[in-house]
């Protein structure tokens, strides 16, 4: 599962690049020595789930806040950094610990150094967009241009969080079955707080606790289905060891069939049309006389008592 590493960024950057936030997240936040997704459809699942639970947030932070609670996004984009930055590395080790057996770490070291520095990328790109809003509000003359700045970083931020959420820092280049794992581990320790302290958001509490829990079900459904579709299609295991591990390389896209052909005409067309090819002599000779003009195919023969019915 290690893997050669390549180039970090997954694509050419110029100084127009700037000027488009998500294209810089893409080639900074998916590297290319990330590996491809074995398994589309789950990929797919888990993009439709991140912008789902972008639209909810936000709708709770905007409406039922009672006005942008932008200082409490705020606060809550510090903690999931906190979060991710203590929970990921420790996840990683406990797996380590569980692969002693099978293996050592030295294969992986170049791997997980890749997934420790796009970690610690993420995490210093969203204190510094906190940072540069926070300096923004009381720049006075500056504010225009460090407010583009921050919201500069902030398109950034977010197309790189929908970067994460699918390779969840390449740790897929470690281990297949780490992405969905890590995903479960951090969704679920930002929403037990929650829980616990009973902040609903100022939802009631139904609403409160579907909206608390309706990001760790759904990710977590979503992981099982993911590590599921792995070890049956693939013998991708959570416990094994990465070197013991099948290589296994994206499914290949489908070749679409040859085209058509209708028959094509001949001089010498049957009740099916022509069945060779256009110009090619049929098989069979043309009906009629098969020998030369002129020419029979025995001598002609005399009566000996000569002719019965005279000259």
């Amino acid at each position: 599962m290690a893997g050669s590493q390549g180039s970090w960024l997954s694509g050419t950057l110029t100084a127009r690049s700037l000027l488009r936030p998500g294209e810089v997240a893409r080639a900074v936040f998916h590297p290319a020595w990330i590996p491809d997704t074995l398994d589309p459809a789950v990929e797919k699942l888990k993009r439709a789930r991140f912008i789902a639970g972008t639209v909810a947030a936000v709708g709770v932070y905007t409406f039922v806040e009672g006005g942008f609670a932008f200082e409490e996004m705020l606060g809550n984009m510090l903690t999931a950094s906190a979060v991710l930055l203590f929970v990921t590395p420790l996840t990683v080790g406990v797996m380590l610990y569980v692969w002693r057996r099978a293996g050592t770490v030295r294969d992986l070291r170049q791997p997980l150094l890749n997934s420790l520095k796009l970690l610690l990328a993420f995490v210093g790109t969203i204190v510094g967009t906190v940072v540069m809003w926070r300096v923004a509000a009381g720049s006075g003359l500056l504010v225009l241009v460090l407010g583009f700045v921050a919201l500069w970083l902030t398109w950034f931020v977010g197309h790189g969080a929908f970067q994460v959420s699918g390779n969840f820092f390449g740790t897929a280049a470690v281990h297949r079955c780490l992405p969905p794992l890590l995903a479960t581990v951090t969704t679920w320790l930002m929403a037990i707080p929650d829980l616990v302290t009973g902040d609903l958001h100022g939802l009631s509490l139904t609403l409160g606790f579907l909206f608390v829990l309706g990001a760790p079900v759904t990710v977590t459904g979503i992981a099982v289905l993911e590590m599921r579709r792995l070890r049956s299609g693939y013998g991708i295991r959570l416990g094994a060891h990465p070197a013991t591990l099948p290589r296994s390389a994206p499914p290949m896209p489908r070749t679409p069939p040859p085209p058509y052909v209708p028959p094509q005409g001949s001089s010498h067309p049957g009740p099916y049309g022509n069945l060779y090819a256009p110009g090619t002599p049929p098989p069979y000779p043309p009906p009629g006389n098969p020998y030369a003009p002129g020419a029979a195919p025995y001598p002609p023969q005399r009566n000996p008592y000569g002719n019965p019915y005279g000259s």
